[in-house]
């Protein structure tokens, strides 16, 4: 069976012509501001490559709608849903509305979602990458056309971005302290690609710690790779077979209930065999049993600061800002462990 053609978008035409979507999209509204030979050559390759411009987005247009467009890498989690609620919030406020993308983290995706808001004249964007992401031209190109973009939680190009991240290192650190004075002493930490910024703030607090209290810092209770359950649940299950560690620091709450699930999986008692401790939200960790001591985001906080500077932004002010909300150590039963 043929697969459906995807629609030309007007990156496509920028990409082929070897300019920005910028000039792409004033060219073919025939704008003064390109020149005549530019305008003949746009419309020409439009027409080759039949691109059509979105209906959806035409009619929006006609009634000026003030949107902005909001990227997660995974929507059905409580941390990007609780985001997306403050965006919401703070948006209403200023009379915007709000269009989410969910990219599963998956790069194409992510690159689709900045395309088609793009497409729909969003006037600003707040995104949060997808794990895989490497490549950061299409932000770039983002910053080139002058939309404005905030960026939360993971971020990238921060000389060209505001960003809202959270204190993890910090949170890291007194968490793996805590740990640490309730007699654990082989601590692992679980986490995500190293090559993300979240990532290597939340482990470098926890190695912080094991330096500061010199433990010997073992490279094999060290796993970051993917933010993916069944990968956390197989890679916790090899963790306690061949290093056995006495405690874990999970990088965020899909791998701490992996973690969770693999010690009790395993036959061993949460916290006297292996004491836990994760980044998650307090929804789920009051829920489960033993209750988890949890590292826990402001998140809906993080949505409206994110979507304040945003507002800044859209109204003219061209200033970076690097905006961190703080996180809070909640211990509960899976780490009271008594020395």
């Amino acid at each position: 069976m043929a697969g459906i053609k995807r629609r030309t978008s007007l990156k496509d035409l920028a990409q082929e012509l070897g300019v920005s979507i910028a000039t792409v999209s004033r060219a073919l509204r025939s704008s003064p501001e390109i020149g005549k030979e530019m305008q003949e050559r746009v419309k020409e390759l439009a027409k080759r490559l039949n691109y059509r411009p979105n209906p959806f987005a035409q009619s929006l247009r006609k009634e000026a709608p003030r949107m902005i467009g909001v990227v997660v890498p995974n929507l059905v989690t409580h941390y990007y849903a609780a985001v997306l609620d403050g965006i919401e919030d703070e948006a209403g406020k200023a009379g915007y509305s709000v269009i989410s993308a969910n990219t599963h983290e998956d790069t194409a995706a992510e690159v689709r979602a900045i395309d088609n808001f793009i497409s729909l004249h969003v006037e600003g964007i707040i995104a949060c990458l997808s794990q895989n992401t490497t490549d950061y031209s299409h932000f770039e190109e983002i910053s080139k056309m002058g939309i404005p973009l905030v960026f939360f939680g993971r971020t990238c190009l921060p000389e060209l971005f505001s960003s809202v991240t959270a204190n993890g290192d910090e949170a890291a650190q007194q968490a793996t302290q805590h740990l640490i004075d309730t007699g654990s002493r082989r601590i692992a930490f679980i986490g995500g690609p190293n090559h993300l910024d979240m990532v290597r703030r939340r482990k470098h607090g926890y190695l912080e710690a094991l330096r500061e209290n010199r433990i010997p810092i073992d490279r094999n209770l060290v796993i970051c790779e993917k933010i993916d359950y069944q990968w956390a649940l197989e890679a916790t299950t090899r963790l306690l077979k061949e290093q056995h560690p006495d405690a874990i620091v999970a990088f965020n709450d899909i791998i701490t209930f992996a973690a969770f699930t693999a010690i009790k999986e395993q036959g061993l008692h949460i916290p006297d065999d292996v004491a836990l401790i994760g980044f998650t939200d307090d929804l789920h960790a009051k829920y489960v049993t033993p209750r988890m001591s949890a590292i826990e985001d402001q998140s809906h906080l993080i949505g409206q600061t994110a979507c304040q500077l945003l507002l800044k932004n859209i109204g003219g002010d061209s200033k970076i800002y690097k905006k961190i909300v703080p996180q809070k150590l909640v211990i509960r039963d899976t780490s009271s462990r008594k020395k």
